[in-house]
């Protein structure tokens, strides 16, 4: 079962980094539900958005918050530090690494970016979680690549 923000886990580490990349306080005044709101895309929603189309900023940003709050998850959990890189087109197709030393922790091709985003909160909760746990049993088995 999915941490909630208050208890810590993954959405509390995902709202650090939203709020953290806000550098003029526009997201000051926004609950933690309206600040995961853009994560969460309905069928209905999925299914209105364009097939082809490009990527436009701030979904760009929220695939940005949410894979350097994983990246930062597994720092917190481990001690070491995580870097991550995301290469897009415009059309919303790359890749994203995220790696400690000289140890891939994560690689992924992403497709249709333009359409990340969860089902639910609980989805999208269990998802960062697996990726954190992933990245955090790799670094605990081979710690001496990471290290260098």
């Amino acid at each position: 079962m999915a941490q909630d923000t208050a208890s810590g886990g993954f959405l509390a580490e995902l709202i650090r980094q939203i709020r953290a990349s806000d550098p003029y306080g526009g997201f000051d005044g926004l609950s933690e539900e309206a600040l995961l709101r853009p994560y969460l895309l309905t069928a209905e929603r999925r299914q209105a958005l364009p097939l082809l189309g490009d990527l436009d900023q701030a979904t760009e940003g929220r695939l940005r918050n949410f894979y350097q709050a994983v990246a930062a998850a597994i720092e917190k959990e481990t001690g070491a530090m995580v870097n991550y890189v995301l290469d897009l087109s415009h059309e919303g197709f790359g890749r994203v690494v995220l790696f400690a030393g000289r140890l891939v922790l994560l690689s992924k091709t992403l497709r249709d970016a333009h359409r990340f985003g969860f089902a639910s909160r609980e989805q999208l909760a269990a998802e960062g979680e697996k990726l954190v746990r992933a990245g955090v049993e790799a670094l605990r088995r081979f710690p001496e690549v990471a290290a260098v």
